[in-house]
């Protein structure tokens, strides 16, 4: 009986599988290994990596047999997401779950489809989730953060879908996010994003007109200042006629916070600026001739 219900089990993960790789192609898009992608959407719209694309033009995708040619949509590189465009009938879109649903320990799977026509799967479970690995910069410009997992991202996986035990996708592999490490884009992102490039080609991210670097707080000054970070922004350039210029920042200031955040490091910085769509006024925190002060700025796009 045991046994039994061991096959049955697995007959219900091999249907899983079927299930997603209905909704999954070949990207070819660079010279060596081809990556993978995720029918988005039942007119055409194909989410994949953007490392994946090196080329604009001339990209090909395949599935069940045929080739279609694709036209680039938009990327971003910040989020390794890009989106492609196809003409091809009876297109089943990946069923997307929340990936906030996730919990350590839960069962997932990567599927590719690289080298052919027979997709190529891996699974494992679910490692870490949303801060993970984040003191060594990585998943910094994420929102939502990113999704861990012990499966085995084989070559050309990147731009395929993460997928749970009900066959719905929860995240985007990507093979650059981490050495050796096997990081998935999680679905919110994928969705933002990609509705972003689809409704404008680009994605918008909130601007300051700033160029800053990184500098250690002297303790005395934190003391006095009642600062607990250890480091803040030097701020080294501010260009002309940006919001950091009207709202009166200078070269010199010590940036250390944004409406309430504090801003200790430059991905710190890149990560709340990117989750900023603009013309929205905040608060610049900023150290100036030994003194906290508080400037209003209103954020720009770019």
């Amino acid at each position: 009986m045991a046994l039994e219900n061991l096959q049955a089990y697995s007959d219900q993960l091999a249907a899983m599988v079927a299930h997603v790789t209905r909704s999954v192609v070949r990207v070819e898009a660079r010279q060596r290994v081809a990556g993978t992608g995720i029918v988005w959407t039942s007119e055409g719209a194909i989410v994949t990596a953007d490392h994946v694309v090196e080329r604009e033009e001339n990209i090909r995708v395949a599935l069940d047999g045929a080739q279609y040619d694709a036209e680039l949509v938009g990327r971003d590189p910040t989020t390794d997401l890009a989106v492609l465009k196809i003409s091809a009938p009876n297109l089943i879109p990946a069923q997307v779950a929340d990936s906030k649903s996730l919990k350590q320990g839960n069962l997932v799977f990567a599927v590719g489809r690289p080298w052919g026509e027979e997709a190529i799967v891996s699974g494992g479970i679910v490692s870490a989730l949303g801060n993970f690995g984040r003191h060594n910069g990585w998943g910094s410009q994420f929102k939502e953060g990113l999704i861990h997992s012990d499966v085995t991202l084989y070559p050309g996986f990147s731009g395929g879908p993460l997928a749970d035990a009900s066959g719905r996708v929860v995240g985007m592999n990507s093979s650059v996010l981490g050495r050796d490490l096997s990081l998935a884009i999680p679905s919110e992102t994928v969705a933002r994003i990609a509705e972003q490039l689809l409704t404008k080609g680009r994605i918008e991210r909130g601007y300051l007109g700033i160029g800053v670097q990184k500098i250690p707080l002297q303790a005395s000054l934190a003391q006095k200042l009642n600062l607990s970070q250890e480091t803040g922004l030097m701020i080294l350039q501010v260009e002309a006629g940006t919001p950091a210029e009207k709202a009166g920042l200078l070269p010199g200031d010590m940036l250390v916070g944004l409406n309430g955040s504090t801003i200790a490091r430059v991905r710190e910085l890149n990560r709340w600026l990117a989750g900023e769509s603009g013309g929205r006024q905040v608060n610049a925190r900023i150290i100036r001739g030994g003194e906290l002060k508080e400037l209003p700025i209103t954020v720009g796009v770019r």
